[in-house]
């Protein structure tokens, strides 16, 4: 029964971080879902930018401070280590929830495209940062970064393994596609207000100063591997003269 209950929590996560997901999607592009970054300002332009900013806060350092091994070595102290990971997912998509309740948009306008094309780009660009995101997570093995690999292994019995460090796909041109594809969704905006603008500044100074804490880690979880395939691969602007890099062992 234990091994019936930590998988069913496995897929509540998932489940919830699935639906959490697809409402980012209309939360920031604006369309579908009944709460948006855009809009008129409902509260004093302060008093909206300390919320707002509160609200990230919240989310960034649950996001960082739970991906940590030492917070994770600490944790599996009080959660199972099957469920370690859904448990992250699940506070990720609650702090998440909690910024798509409280968000507070603060009206202006940054920039604002009229032309047909030109808005078309941007949305097809707004789509393509969505759907990297998604790809390179399965890319990377979507089931284990989400946990339910894990409460599967447990469900059956098994030991669960680290993956191996590999580099598919667009992963042997920048080292953090996904963040990337975040970058296409959070700045490809034909209509860019105050609030879009202090969300997309926020998430960007976030990831900026993430990558440096998750490569750190990967560092010592992969060693030379890792090293190797930072010294070769840029970070996030792909190289567009000069030859391919060529995928060693641990990346075939």
């Amino acid at each position: 029964m234990k091994r019936i209950a930590v998988f069913a929590y496995g897929l509540v996560c998932y489940a919830i971080f699935f639906c959490t997901f697809l409402y980012a999607a209309g939360f920031v592009g604006g369309f579908l879902v009944p709460t948006t970054l855009d809009g008129e300002a409902s509260a004093p332009l302060l008093q909206a930018l300390l919320v707002n900013t509160l609200l990230l806060g919240v989310f960034a350092v649950q996001h960082s401070l739970m991906a940590r091994p030492a917070f994770k070595r600490a944790w599996t102290r009080i959660v199972p280590e099957p469920m370690e990971r859904s448990t992250y997912v699940l506070f990720s998509s609650l702090a998440l929830i909690a910024l798509f309740a409280f968000w507070q948009p603060m009206g202006g306008v940054v920039w604002d495209v009229q032309d047909p094309v030109g808005r078309a780009v941007l949305y097809a660009l707004f789509a393509f940062g969505w759907l990297l995101v998604l790809v390179t997570t399965f890319l990377i093995n979507h089931f284990d970064l989400f946990g339910l690999r894990q409460v599967w292994l447990y469900l059956r019995g098994k030991q669960y393994t680290p993956l191996k460090f590999v580099t598919p796909g667009p992963y042997r041109i920048v080292r953090h596609p996904l963040y990337v594809g975040w970058f296409f969704a959070f700045w490809a905006t034909p209509t860019m207000t105050v609030a879009h603008l202090v969300f997309a500044v926020a998430t960007t100074a976030y990831i900026l100063i993430a990558i440096q804490l998750e490569e750190r880690d990967l560092v010592r979880a992969h060693g030379l591997d890792y090293a190797r395939y930072r010294q070769r691969v840029p970070m996030l602007l792909p190289r567009l003269f000069g030859r391919p890099p060529r995928p060693s062992r641990a990346e075939a």
